[in-house]
């Protein structure tokens, strides 16, 4: 007799609300309504903690210190019983309002580990081939100076800047054949290392501006070019699900001006364009574009994302603070920004000396080890807590969603990321550098 699987109470309550939502009557109910049959669906775990699957098809965590609900992914191996909950007491935002429930689906595997393929690579390098014949002086550079020469025309510029851009955490193995076809471009060697190229993420005024620059220059056919490099480029990511969603988020702001050349050539400036392309964006892409709109929500969603990246192991709170414990938080802005079993975690590490290391310090502090990379040469501390996926797919996808945290971090506080990256991610990077996916046995080719 083939055994039932044990009745999951969060599964269950999920399929129930998304299939609420999902109804063509729940666009028509108020946001009271709403709240009140939501209320009526909130779990609760054995310790106390009540729990919400709401807005953005996610769970929310309620925190009884400050009545605040947090995003949060549950223990899924906990038992949980369905309790009633005074629908006044949830706020908006934890509502679903219906189009967030279908943001497009994501990927938080780093490309280390799995290659990009080689079919999209291939297309990609013919893409950059064509947009590094176009001279210099009608495509100054204008954004990216500090990746390209001077003498690098602003449509490979583009190229790149919508690769970085469109990336869930643009960190990238070192041999990856994506990054390396921008080799005879680069004004100077990539940050990382011979594993790693732990590479910043663009925001999306250095897109606009290559754009915009041409335009009020007088030169709006070179403009246009640029937006279809843009367009172009995203087309092809697509592919990739751990592009994807960016990439759809940019085209939906792009092609508005392929179809009506000079469509923002009555804004004022760069600012006023980059905000006409984030209205651009229909609801059910928003998640993908939070980086820009809301950098505090795009943390708490990067920090979810890094939680059920690390659901294997015993403690996945303990394990989701040792990777915080990586960043630099000298102001003490990290722990109010955590649900209250996070911030417990976080805060252990704290008082014991093990947070906020690895984004600042090169050589031992004291009372910790320092990781040695082959060669002996010693960088970063070691991780405050060994993490071990159970396979390299696993490995992959805690890299890629700590790397997007670290960015998100810094896109918020202003704190950078460390050219070599952080411990936790460093320690990571040996369990999957030594196993490729790929073998390019037509590289040769391509030399």
């Amino acid at each position: 007799m083939t055994p039932v699987p044990p009745w999951d109470a969060f599964t269950a309550a999920e399929a129930e609300v998304r299939a609420m939502v999902a109804d063509p009557r729940w666009q028509g109910l108020s946001v009271p309504d709403r709240a009140h049959v939501l209320a009526a669906r909130i779990l609760v775990t054995p310790d106390g903690d009540r729990w919400l699957f709401g807005a953005h098809a996610r769970w929310h965590l309620y925190d009884p210190a400050d009545g605040r609900w947090h995003l949060a992914p549950p223990p899924r191996t906990a038992r949980a019983r369905q309790v009633g909950h005074p629908a006044a007491v949830l706020p908006d935002a934890v509502i679903p309002h219906g189009p967030d429930f279908h943001a497009e689906p994501g990927s938080t595997q780093a490309f280390i580990g799995p290659d990009v393929s080689a079919d999209l690579t291939e297309r990609l390098r013919v893409l950059l081939r064509a947009s590094g014949r176009k001279s210099e002086l009608d495509y100054p550079l204008t954004a990216f100076g500090d990746i390209f020469a001077s003498d690098v025309p602003s449509t490979v510029a583009a190229l790149w800047g919508t690769i970085m851009w469109c990336a869930y955490a643009p960190a990238f193995d070192g041999n990856e054949r994506l990054i390396t076809v921008f080799g005879e471009y680069l004004r100077r060697p990539l940050p990382g290392d011979e594993w790693v190229r732990w590479l910043p993420a663009p925001p999306l005024l250095d897109l606009v501006t290559l754009v915009t620059e041409r335009a009020r220059s007088g030169h709006s056919r070179a403009a246009l070019r640029l937006a279809a490099v843009m367009a172009d480029t995203a087309q092809i990511l697509m592919s990739d699900i751990r592009f994807r969603p960016r990439a759809l988020a940019l085209l939906t702001m792009v092609e508005p001006v392929l179809r009506q050349p000079g469509l923002d050539d009555p804004l004022p400036d760069d600012e006023a364009v980059r905000l006409a392309w984030l209205g651009r964006c229909p609801a059910r892409l928003r998640r993908a574009l939070l980086v820009e709109t809301h950098p505090e929500a795009h943390f708490s969603h990067a920090v979810y994302d890094l939680a059920e990246a690390l659901a294997f192991m015993a403690d996945p709170s303990r394990a989701t603070a040792a990777f915080l414990a990586d960043l630099s938080d000298s102001r003490g802005m990290l722990p109010p920004r955590l649900d209250h079993r996070l911030r417990m975690a976080y805060e252990e590490l704290e008082r014991a000396g093990l947070t906020g290391t690895s984004a600042a310090e090169t050589t031992a502090p004291d009372g910790f080890p320092v990781q040695a990379r082959p060669g002996g040469v010693s960088t970063v501390p070691a991780p405050v807590l060994e993490v071990a996926p159970p396979d390299r797919t696993s490995a992959a996808a805690v890299l890629g969603a700590a790397y997007a945290m670290g960015l998100a971090w810094g896109r918020l506080t202003g704190a950078k990321v460390p050219e070599r990256g952080l411990a936790g991610q460093s320690a990571l990077v040996a369990k999957l550098v030594h196993e490729r996916d790929d073998h390019h046995e037509s590289d040769a080719n391509h030399s």
